[in-house]
């Protein structure tokens, strides 16, 4: 049984006993009614929610707010002007993309990168934390794309601070 809301439960069995088309119905009114109220709803949203959210309640670490939108490969920035990349993976073995600039592919785009790591029902499993200089070590070129990506590897997440975790992390 999974909590919705406080009193508020949705059973396993209403949800396997869907048709397809009766669960394709339900997502699509979830996403009409998540749009109306603005609610995050896709896996970046969500997770650069969580890593926000937590950077502010946690003391001794920056508070970081969201960057403006459109902001180029920047998802938030620290009151002292560092800029965060946030990538976050629910069941992905990479990163999203970052794009770099067309004049100078080695520009330095960002302070750090947090990679937020979720569970299969979109609950903060763990945020790692990488500087410029880091990433630079450990990214790879997506050819398709024509930009970085960082693999979700043992070395990658050797080379990162952990900011958070929920639990110990042996399925890398």
């Amino acid at each position: 049984m999974s909590i919705i809301a406080k009193g508020q439960t949705i059973l396993p069995d209403m949800l396997t006993g869907l048709s397809d088309a009766g669960l394709i119905q339900l997502r699509a009114q979830l996403d009409v009614e998540m749009r109306k109220r603005k609610i995050a709803f896709s896996v970046g949203q969500v997770g650069e929610q969580l890593a926000i959210a937590y950077f502010k309640a946690i003391p001794g670490l920056t508070t970081l707010q969201l960057a403006p939108t459109g902001t180029k490969n920047v998802d938030a920035l620290s009151r002292n002007g560092d800029r965060y990349s946030i990538k976050t993976i629910c069941n992905a073995k990479k990163t999203g993309t970052i794009y770099p600039d067309p004049e100078d592919a080695e520009k330095q785009l960002f302070e750090f990168l947090l990679i937020v790591r979720l569970t299969e029902s979109w609950e903060l499993k763990s945020i790692h934390q990488l500087t410029w200089a880091a990433f630079c070590l450990v990214r790879s070129w997506d050819k398709r794309m024509n930009a970085w990506y960082v693999a979700i590897s043992g070395r990658a997440l050797a080379a990162a601070t952990v900011v958070f975790t929920a639990e110990k992390i042996a399925d890398v």
